[in-house]
């Protein structure tokens, strides 16, 4: 499970919930929204998240997202084209994306979404969920032990 820092601004925007699959939507810092899947995404969630997304986006000042799919073995094609799709059409509202992918097929996906998305350098494929974990606690301005540096 994802590594959330965990502080009085960490709020789960929304939970989604399938047979398959499911998706929380946090936000742990101004500026940061993290996508937690569990389990295989196979579109049973419709425009759903899409939806919460934008609402979410509509603050104006891009975010930097984080996708957590460490436990997903799997998503179907027409739901990563989706995806995929989304992305690319708010690119301009994400300064930056990591995704986090355990599964090879998650990994070959990802490399798809990026070339299509146009994110190039903007878009960061983690394999080493400790890797993903501290680019996290960063985004938030946490250090490893997760106390804020004093400024």
């Amino acid at each position: 499970m994802a590594n959330v820092p965990q502080n009085p601004e960490t709020t789960l925007i929304a939970t989604f919930s399938g047979v398959h699959c499911t998706l929380d939507i946090l936000r742990p810092h101004e500026g940061v929204i993290v996508l937690l899947f569990k389990g295989p995404d196979i579109g049973e969630f419709g425009d759903a998240p899409f939806r919460e997304l934008a609402t979410q986006l509509e603050s104006g000042s891009p975010v930097e997202v984080f996708v957590d799919a460490r436990e997903v073995p799997s998503a179907s094609i027409d739901v990563s084209g989706e995806w995929a799709s989304w992305m690319r059409s708010n690119r301009e509202r994400i300064y930056r994306l990591n995704i986090l992918c355990r599964s090879r097929f998650i990994e070959l996906t990802a490399n798809f979404v990026q070339r299509f998305t146009e994110f190039g350098p903007r878009m960061r494929i983690y394999t080493d969920e400790f890797a993903f974990d501290d680019a996290l606690r960063t985004a938030c301005g946490q250090t490893e032990s997760g106390v804020q540096p004093q400024e």
